[in-house]
């Protein structure tokens, strides 16, 4: 019976624990939408719905809560840079599009300085590689991109394509489903878009 507390205990300590981490998160989810100008909760979306699509996929515990993790905090590298560029109108010209390429390099950096787990640094550090290994910093490639990470380049495309972003208006859904059905095997994991379309369906 005593061996049964202290089990129960250490359960509900670490979960305990995992919350508060959960909300420092969201916390600073929220900043890094400030830093973006998003007008909507775009990190907390993103842990949503990588969050389901993970269960989909059966991602369990410690995968699930780094993708969860990475989804709150995957542009945290931008909160490093804070540029100008980030909330004015208009085109990047080519030297702000290669400074902004440094941001996923830059999140895992500070990810590790805010030790968050090994696998939530890299799926950082690797959520805009694409399919086709035409994406960055590392010009990864299919499977040997991490699913996470692939998870993690749909729901993210799919968020900023129906925000309302300083570069131009807000997508319709049905116009941003099409867009996403359309670069599958290009620039995301066909299987993860289908699932995504899927679920987004329900």
């Amino acid at each position: 019976m005593q061996s049964q507390r202290i089990i129960t205990a250490e359960v509900n300590a670490e979960q305990i624990a995992r919350q508060v981490v959960e909300a420092q998160l969201t916390e600073l989810a929220a900043e890094i939408d400030q830093v973006e100008v998003y007008s909507t909760p775009h990190g907390a979306f993103l842990a949503r719905m990588a969050e389901a699509l993970g269960a989909h996929f059966g991602l369990r515990d410690a995968d699930l809560q780094a993708l969860k993790q990475a989804a709150l905090t995957h542009d945290l590298g931008e909160r490093v840079m804070k540029r100008e560029y980030f909330s004015r109108r208009g085109e990047l010209t080519w030297d702000e599009r290669f400074d902004l390429w440094r941001h996923p390099i830059l999140g895992e950096q500070a990810a590790a300085q805010r030790e968050l787990p090994r696998q939530a640094q890299l799926l950082i550090r690797w959520h805009h590689e694409w399919w086709n290994g035409r994406g960055y910093p590392d010009n990864l490639s299919g499977e040997a991109i991490p699913l996470g990470a692939r998870i993690l380049r749909v729901v993210d495309t799919y968020s900023a394509l129906i925000s309302d972003r300083p570069y131009r208006e807000p997508f319709d859904e049905s116009v941003a489903k099409q867009m996403m059905a359309d670069q599958a095997g290009i620039e995301f994991d066909p299987r993860v878009v289908k699932a995504f379309l899927e679920l987004a369906a329900k």
